[in-house]
């Protein structure tokens, strides 16, 4: 049995959490956060989310900036945030976007609406996250030919080419 992927719902207002954990929680594991700090440093431990739900309009760091510093940190920025609030302006949304989420959700939200985002970007994100490992196990395969293919070709070249390898990896 595989374990449920994360979802960290970020907002100040208890009962908006209470909202998206009811709507999710069937089919996720559900972490939540009431501030941008405290968001900041769940989404970078060791249990990282899956996705983020994050609202916008927070004392102390708005959700705009808990976002950038997300994407900021070479640990956090591939988790994907969707925004979730009631700012439902075109430059509030495209704001968010700029700034790194992958979709925009607005307050009242609807449980239908939530649930099919959250299962197409978690169910993207893996396939993007399997497709790069593919990509890096074909390209490592290529070169490890590659340098077989030398080794029997031109085997002077092919010891300089290991050599260079040596200092590149040394620095």
């Amino acid at each position: 049995m595989t374990d449920k992927e994360t979802v960290l719902i970020v907002d100040d207002v208890p009962e908006n959490i209470d909202v998206l954990s009811g709507i999710l929680s069937a089919e996720y594991k559900v972490k939540a956060a009431v501030n941008g700090e405290r968001a900041l440093k769940s989404a970078a431990s060791d249990d990282k989310p899956d996705l983020i739900l994050l609202d916008i309009m927070m004392p102390e760091m708005d959700g705009y900036e808990v976002c950038r510093r997300l994407k900021a940190n070479k640990r956090t920025k591939d988790i994907p945030v969707v925004f979730v609030t009631a700012k439902g302006e075109v430059n509030d949304e495209a704001l968010g976007f700029e700034v790194g989420a992958i979709d925009y959700i607005t307050k009242p939200v609807r449980p239908a609406i939530v649930e099919a985002r959250v299962r197409n970007i978690i169910a993207l994100h893996h396939t993007q996250h399997r497709l790069q490992e593919t990509l890096n196990k074909t390209l490592t395969g290529s070169i490890e030919l590659m340098m077989d293919v030398l080794s029997m070709i031109n085997p002077t070249a092919f010891g300089r080419s290991r050599n260079l390898r040596r200092h590149v990896i040394a620095v």
